[in-house]
């Protein structure tokens, strides 16, 4: 089997679509480190008793590198309107984090620290509780520190077939 044939089936399961973010640790006592953040569709929930849920990371990617080395983050669950944030954090070669939190509205996580995208269908506060290598990505099980359900009615923003979508 190639891996286009792999990713071709793959592409038909349809995905819910989250912005993974954290806060790198500050380089000196007095400064605060930098938001990052990553949309991905490779994430679900584990366990109800505890509260898990995961997230697969490309190895090597800025996140997996930041969050072995920051056990704090946060998910924003994206609606059908946010997909120019989706977007934004899963270009390749892009622009600085700090320029693409710029005009997005987000809360700080009081647990985390972490950026809560405003408009979010839900957002859950994260601590890993285990890294799990799995091919050329790593499996990162979170225990949910915290959850909340804005208020709002907005469907789920979806990826199917290599594209964004909204269910109906």
């Amino acid at each position: 089997m190639s891996n286009e044939e792999f990713r071709g089936a793959l592409a038909r399961l349809a995905a819910g679509v989250v912005l993974i973010t954290a806060q790198e640790p500050p380089l000196d006592e007095d400064g605060r480190g930098e938001d990052v953040g990553m949309t991905a569709t490779a994430f679900m929930s584990v366990s109800l008793d505890p509260p898990l849920v995961m997230v697969s990371l490309r190895n090597d990617s800025r996140m997996d590198d930041l969050l072995a080395e920051q056990p704090l983050w946060a998910v924003s669950v994206l609606a059908e309107s946010q997909r120019h944030v989706a977007g934004r954090f899963a270009m390749k070669g892009r622009i600085s984090d700090r320029l693409l939190f710029e005009d997005i509205p987000y809360a700080r996580g009081e647990i985390t620290g972490a950026p809560l995208v405003g408009g979010a269908l839900a957002t859950l506060e994260c601590r890993t509780e285990q890294r799990v290598p799995a091919g050329d990505h790593t499996l990162v099980i979170g225990r949910v520190l915290g959850a909340r359900v804005p208020s709002g009615e907005s469907g789920p923003l979806t990826y199917f077939r290599g594209r964004y979508r909204q269910l109906g």
